[in-house]
């Protein structure tokens, strides 16, 4: 290996995502220099970030706090909208919920209690957020009312997220260089001190104070996924980001950094059975207003155990489970105006039929039989005496099924009927790097690596089995803040002890 190009920064940023960006602003606020590395090209920069809607969980305490994170709402806007508050500890106990009481409980504080001081944080860094009246809340008696805990996308979606924090990096001086592929992390007794990596091609070296990883996890590595996940994760449908390979954890295991969290485990989706690879557009997640079969016409999931965004993180697991590793989301008329927006479009895998006897010869590799036995059964378990509400936990459910259904169960009798086609989608990877309080990684002795912290999906402890949608994001903004500032923190001492004029 021969290094053509050496160069010096206080601080290196391993990725170019959410985490990574806010852990660059914050390190370049608190008066580090700051080079960021980003693997992919200019055009597909921002990792998963890129991917999301920009969904982002926050606890706040009603619409004073709303209007702190969203300035411009107005006050009609208020008037025709029920905001609701989710607070701190509701917060908290959904992370608890959700990993099975598995989640770092240090971690988990940390990302519920700074939420929405990082929310006002990233505000004052000129990211904007909006209401998400599309996908989170419902119109009942002339009022929109949100529910699950999630009311705020930033403006743009992913990309609107990504293009801001860069936007306001490079207006501090942050340095990012795209095609920066990192592969080594130089080391020694003392610490970290840089990283090694291939620029264009081209093998280059710098040389830092502190190295912050925020590469993602390693989702789009089947290799990976098959090696920690298990069989038939190689056939998974990977979303998000295809540079997100796992080289980030591989580093830093690599000079002693202990693993944590939920290896085996995955945020996974339902979606479309035939959409390319790392293409957007993929998820279906109307799910709870219908029913799901599989290819021998079974129901094998409570599609209304709880809101979407509690259990689609982890239903898509039990696609991959099935036959094929394929299922159909079956809807009727009653609901169908209730289906989010990535139910239309070109790229949808769809069916349709005016009755459920036509549907079940167009369900591909679905035994037709089996389909319409399961549908008897179940418009027969249907409690008709309680009524529909898609805005709460309803209780409408099933009852003297093997499989039942929770909340949200209508009869499927009002046609023309609508199925979509769906398979397993694999969005990011729970196992990862442990990090401290101060996003310090660890290592096997459980004592910090100095000059290397750690934020993002790359870290492990916070979810398990499943998680509450949105606190992903969140979770990248608060260690990633966290993250940057103990890093320029950690650059001033090395200066300081160096005799160097800050």
């Amino acid at each position: 290996m021969t290094v053509i190009r050496k160069f010096e920064t206080d601080i290196v940023v391993i990725g170019a995502g959410n985490a990574a960006m806010c852990a660059a602003i914050s390190a370049r606020e608190n008066g580090a220099s700051v080079t960021v590395l980003e693997k992919a090209p200019e055009s597909e920069k921002g990792g998963n970030s890129t991917f999301t809607h920009g969904s982002i969980r926050f606890a706040y305490d009603g619409n004073e706090d709303l209007q702190q994170i969203m300035p411009d709402l107005t006050a009609e806007d208020f008037a025709i909208t029920d905001f609701g508050f989710y607070p701190e500890e509701e917060f908290f106990n959904d992370m608890c919920r959700m990993t099975e009481y598995r989640t770092d409980p240090e971690l988990a504080s940390l990302l519920t209690g700074n939420s929405f001081e990082t929310m006002k944080w990233l505000v004052s860094h000129k990211v904007r957020f909006v209401p998400i009246y599309g996908r989170q809340a419902f119109k009942v008696d002339g009022k929109f009312k949100f529910w699950g805990g999630m009311i705020a996308e930033s403006v743009g979606g992913g990309p609107g997220l990504v293009g801001s924090l860069h936007e306001e990096a490079s207006r501090l001086g942050v340095q990012v260089l795209f095609n920066a592929m990192a592969s080594e992390l130089i080391h020694d007794d003392d610490g970290v001190h840089g990283v090694i990596f291939k620029h264009k091609g081209r093998t280059s070296e710098v040389r830092a104070k502190a190295v912050i990883l925020a590469s993602g996890g390693f989702h789009a590595n089947p290799e990976m996924r098959t090696r920690y996940l298990g069989p038939k994760w190689d056939l998974a449908h990977a979303r998000g980001s295809r540079y997100n390979t796992g080289e980030g954890i591989q580093m830093a295991l690599n000079i002693g950094a202990i693993a944590s969290g939920n290896w085996s485990g995955c945020h996974s989706v339902g979606g479309d059975r035939y959409l390319p690879e790392f293409t957007e557009g993929f998820q279906r997640l109307s799910y709870p207003f219908g029913i799901i079969v599989n290819a021998e016409g079974k129901r094998f999931v409570d599609e209304g155990a709880d809101f979407r965004n509690y259990t689609y993180a982890k239903y898509g697991k039990l696609i991959l489970e099935q036959t094929g590793q394929f299922a159909w989301q079956i809807f009727d008329q009653k609901v169908s105006g209730l289906l989010r927006e990535e139910y239309r479009g070109k790229q949808v895998t769809k069916v349709k039929a005016d009755t459920l006897e036509e549907l079940a010869e167009k369900l591909d590799g679905v035994d037709p039989n089996g389909f319409l036995q399961t549908v008897k059964e179940y418009n027969e378990a249907v409690r008709a005496d309680i009524p529909f509400n898609p805005t709460i936990k309803d209780g409408k459910r099933t009852e003297g099924l093997a499989v039942q259904k929770s909340n949200w169960a209508n009869t499927l009798d009002e046609g023309p009927f609508e199925a979509y086609a769906v398979t397993c989608g694999i969005t990011f990877t729970f196992g990862g790097l442990k990090i401290n309080s101060n996003a310090e990684v660890q290592d096997v002795l459980y004592q910090s690596i100095p000059g290397l912290y750690g934020a993002g999906e790359l870290v492990g402890g916070l979810f398990y089995f499943n998680y509450p949608g949105g606190a992903g994001l969140m979770a990248g903004s608060v260690f990633g803040k966290i993250a940057g500032e103990n890093a320029a923190r950690f650059v001033h001492k090395a200066k300081e002890s160096n005799g160097l004029k800050i």
